[in-house]
């Protein structure tokens, strides 16, 4: 049976869609809480795929977080064993720093509902379903990182330049949020409810944005990641 591990940082930021997809093809799902976890005990090369997903913190917050350098430490063996991994939010910060890359406070925020503008090089991968004439793509992050050394930048937004990039053959990061649906997003706006007030942001409204583009984006993040794991050889 093929195997799948989902790390998570917030229980309210999971996989979404893609652990609807995961559990339709039989894969063996894992689920880690990377705040607290053993990562002593948990083998980098083990899972088929890995999923790192998002979380209001920065990359950089060693000394607020010292399990994140046990996290990076775990993402370097992966991806230099080139394994299918996806990296999403801080996930993608996180593999940024793990492939030496600085990760930092962006100019702006970025937190909606807003369209990626997929490179060339994106054009000829599965990021290409997420092109801003299929859908419109749900951002929620205040940091941002550089491109790290090697990598291919697949996807920018008029915020942020550095929104997907591809590392090797199997590793893809995401700083915007392809596997979020409308009703996961309910636990986003209690969880984040003080950030959206401090932003002025409206649940209301974000709710009727999610009714908007919400299906779609889950139809186009279905087309995406059954072509990534095809191309993953799984």
């Amino acid at each position: 049976m093929k195997t799948a591990l989902i790390i998570h940082h917030v229980a309210f930021e999971d996989a979404g869609s893609f652990h609807i997809f995961l559990k339709e093809l039989n894969f063996s799902i894992k689920e880690v809480n990377a705040c607290n976890h053993n990562w002593a005990g948990l083998n980098p090369l083990d899972a088929d795929v890995c999923i790192v997903l998002g979380g209001p913190i920065g990359a950089y917050e060693d000394h607020h977080f010292s399990f994140l350098l046990q996290e990076v430490h775990f993402l370097q063996q992966r991806l230099h064993a080139d394994l299918p991994t996806l990296g999403i939010c801080l996930g993608a910060q996180l593999m940024a720093r793990a492939l030496g890359a600085s990760v930092y406070p962006a100019k702006t925020k970025e937190l909606g509902w807003y369209p990626l503008k997929i490179t060339q090089e994106g054009r000829h991968t599965p990021v290409r379903y997420f092109d801003e004439r299929d859908c419109t793509m749900f951002h929620w992050h205040g940091d941002t990182f550089d491109l790290p050394y090697g990598a291919q930048l697949l996807a920018s937004s008029d915020a942020c330049q550095n929104q997907v990039y591809q590392w090797g053959k199997h590793a893809l990061a995401f700083q915007c949020h392809p596997e979020v649906t409308a009703s996961g997003l309910e636990g986003w706006y209690v969880g984040h409810a003080y950030e959206m007030q401090h932003e002025k942001y409206s649940p209301p409204l974000m709710r009727q944005q999610a009714g908007t583009y919400g299906t779609k984006l889950a139809q186009q993040a279905r087309l995406f990641f059954a072509e990534w794991l095809n191309v993953c050889g799984l």
